[in-house]
């Protein structure tokens, strides 16, 4: 079976995206935590100190930089997917009404955890560009 270079392709440029998308916040968490403490408050209803605050952004940066070296797809893949889907969640009462200020920009959240459903899905497919274990073409085929 040939590769699906097109495929490939794709799933290399959603993963860079995404990771990209995630390194934003992941470093806003350590260079400016007082945002992070703000988002906290409003949305998780939870106090973070600062201290807390670098320490969940660097460890972030430890999930996104090995999702993004596509490493140990199934965790780095499956953390991000829920960190995603827990932010998602938290943020259902902006995104129900959409077309109040600001909370439009919110629904860019959806395309996003979109794309990380995809992802995870197609982990085994994401070939391009990894440092993780690389599959044969036959091993990525499921059978039906």
């Amino acid at each position: 079976m040939k590769t699906d270079r097109p495929l490939e392709i794709s799933l290399f440029l959603i993963r860079i995206s995404v990771a990209a998308f995630f390194l934003v916040w992941a470093i806003g968490k350590i260079v400016a935590p007082g945002i992070t403490q703000a988002i906290a408050e409003s949305y998780y209803s939870s106090p973070v100190t600062g201290g807390i605050s670098v320490t969940m952004g660097i460890l972030q940066l430890a999930i996104v930089l090995a999702f993004l070296a596509g490493l140990f797809k199934t965790w780095t893949y499956g953390l991000l997917l829920g960190m995603h889907t827990l932010s998602v969640l938290v943020s259902l009462k902006v995104l129900v009404k959409p077309f109040e200020a600001p909370n439009f920009l919110f629904w860019a959240a959806i395309p996003t955890l979109a794309a990380l459903i995809t992802l995870f899905l197609l982990r085994e497919r994401d070939q391009l560009f990894i440092l993780g274990r690389r599959q044969s073409p036959q091993e990525g085929v499921q059978q039906i």
